[in-house]
Order: structure tokens, then C-alpha cells, then sequence
């Protein structure tokens, strides 16, 4: 019995082991190697012998860095104006195109598209739709008939709104998709008896729906935050070549650190400080859905 066991044990880790080794390799090596450089010095160009230990060096810098600080205040924007309203939006649609109305299927592939599509080609897209002679601007002129037309990427109160809707509309698809699969999951026999004691289609939305998908709502919030914590696609596209670097965010920063000044120690240690902040507020995500997430 205890041979067999063992054969099996043998037989499964043989599979699992190719796996493994990719995972380590290509997950847990890097994943190391880059705690190590947070700690170091290390331009890319000098090779392995230039890297040198500064210890917490370089989070203090970090600390004082205005870039760095502004990118920070740039992705909690993004994250603040997305991550309610894409969810919001899908909620409300999820609800409605789970009724019977015409045309949902169509209508649920025309939100969904935008989600599976190429985000460097859709942000290249939003990047003509509001450059200073493109469509949007065209609408404002002939249609508005506003004089002074927005600069969307060059003034400061508006080179945030391009990137901020594109963020809503590529994201909505795959959260309708998801809410609507929570809401087919509820019990009809639910929304009979409201309807039995008078409950009117708003009221059962709030009492009923709404609780009971409190889990997919939670899921959706931490997985949405994450990404846009990791934006970088949109921002490196749509203000590329334009004067609103300002937009910048954690991502594209660590990624001018390393790639454009191949300061790889100091691009680690920003890195690090994303991961941080991301288990922080999955933490508190976490410890706050006790107080508004039904099971």
C-alpha cells in the first residue's frame, strides 16, 4: 500500500516538476532577485560587478522624490475615479440586460469587446479621438459651439479625463460579464416573493440583488484595483510625445527608472513600495468586508 502511495506521489511530482521549475524560474527567482536590488545601487550598463549595497538608501530617496510622489498621488486618482464608477455602470447594466429585453446578447458582445481587444491599439485610438483636431474636439467646435477648444493632454485640469474613460470603458465588459453570471445564480423564487409584498423593481434591486451579489461586488473591487494599480498601457500611449507627463504612474515610472536610466536598484525599490501599498489596501479590503459582504 505504502509502495503504491509512494509510486503515485512519484508519478504526480514528475508531472508537476517542468511547472515548478518554470514557475521558479520565471516567477520566484525575479521575484527575489528584485528584494535584493531595492537594496542596492545597480546601474544595468556596469554589469554584476557594479552593484552595490546602499541598504534602505533608496526607499529614502524615494521618500523625497517629487516624480515618484506625484506618480503615487496620479495611480490613487485613477484608482478612485475608475474603480466606483466601471463597477457601478456594470451593476446597472448587468441588472438590466438580465431582463428580458432584445438585441442583450448583441449588446452584452458590443461591452465586452472593448476588454478583450488590444489596449495599445484602443489607446492609440482615444489618443486621436482627443488630440486638438480630433473627433472629440471637432463635436466641442460645430456641435457645441465652443470657442476655446479643451487642450485634453496639455492642460493640467483635463489630461486626466481621456485616460480615466478609457480606463471606465475597457473594464466594464468584463465586470458586466461577471455580474451577470452572479445575478442568473439568484433564486427567482426571491424576487416572486418581493414582488408578492409589493416590492417594485428598484426595491428589489437594493434589497435583494445588491446583498446577495456582495461577494462577485467584493472580487470585482480588489481585482479592479490591482489593475489599475498596474496601469501603465494607457498612460505610456495617450500621453506619449505630449507635455502631460505629469500623468504618470507608479508603473511607467518604475519603468523609466530601469529601461530609459537603467537605474534597476532604485526602479526595485519603487516596485516594492507598489507591492506595499497593493497588500495594504487588500488588507483593509479584506478586513472591511465583514461589515457590507453577505456569504
Amino acid at each position: 500500500m505504502k509502495k503504491h502511495k509512494y509510486k503515485d506521489n512519484l508519478t504526480a511530482f514528475t508531472f508537476l516538476l517542468p511547472t515548478n521549475v518554470i514557475f521558479i524560474t520565471l516567477v520566484v527567482v525575479p521575484i527575489l532577485f528584485s528584494a535584493f536590488l531595492s537594496f542596492t545601487d545597480w546601474n544595468f550598463l556596469s554589469g554584476l560587478s557594479g552593484i552595490k549595497w546602499v541598504g534602505l538608501s533608496n526607499f529614502k530617496k524615494l521618500l523625497a522624490d517629487r516624480t515618484f510622489v506625484q506618480a503615487v498621488k496620479n495611480t490613487f486618482i485613477y484608482t478612485i475615479a475608475t474603480v466606483p464608477v466601471s463597477i457601478f455602470i456594470a451593476l446597472v447594466l448587468a441588472y438590466v440586460l438580465n431582463e428580458k429585453i432584445y438585441g442583450k446578447k448583441f449588446l452584452r458582445l458590443c461591452f465586452f469587446i472593448p476588454y478583450v481587444s488590444n489596449a495599445v491599439a484602443l489607446a492609440a485610438v482615444f489618443k486621436v479621438l482627443f488630440r486638438e483636431n480630433g473627433p472629440i474636439n471637432m463635436f466641442c467646435q460645430y456641435v457645441l459651439r465652443m470657442e476655446e477648444l479643451p487642450r485634453w493632454f496639455a492642460d493640467s485640469s483635463l489630461n486626466k479625463i481621456p485616460i480615466i474613460l478609457f480606463l471606465i470603458w475597457t473594464s466594464i465588459g468584463y465586470e458586466l460579464v461577471v455580474y451577470m453570471a452572479a445575478i442568473q445564480n439568484i433564486s427567482p423564487s426571491l424576487y416572486e416573493a418581493a414582488e408578492i409584498d409589493g416590492a417594485n423593481s428598484f426595491t428589489k434591486f437594493i434589497k435583494i440583488t445588491v446583498p446577495l451579489i456582495s461577494p462577485t461586488t467584493f472580487y470585482l473591487v480588489i481585482v479592479r484595483l490591482i489593475a489599475t494599480f498596474k496601469l501603465f498601457t494607457a498612460v505610456n500611449i495617450m500621453t506619449f510625445g505630449t507635455p502631460a507627463r505629469a500623468n504618470t504612474t507608479i508603473v511607467t515610472r518604475i519603468y523609466e527608472e530601469a529601461f530609459n536610466n537603467y537605474k534597476f536598484g532604485y526602479a526595485s525599490a519603487e516596485a516594492w513600495v507598489l507591492v506595499l501599498i497593493i497588500l495594504a489596501i487588500t488588507a483593509l479590503q479584506f478586513w472591511g468586508q465583514k461589515k457590507w459582504v453577505h456569504y
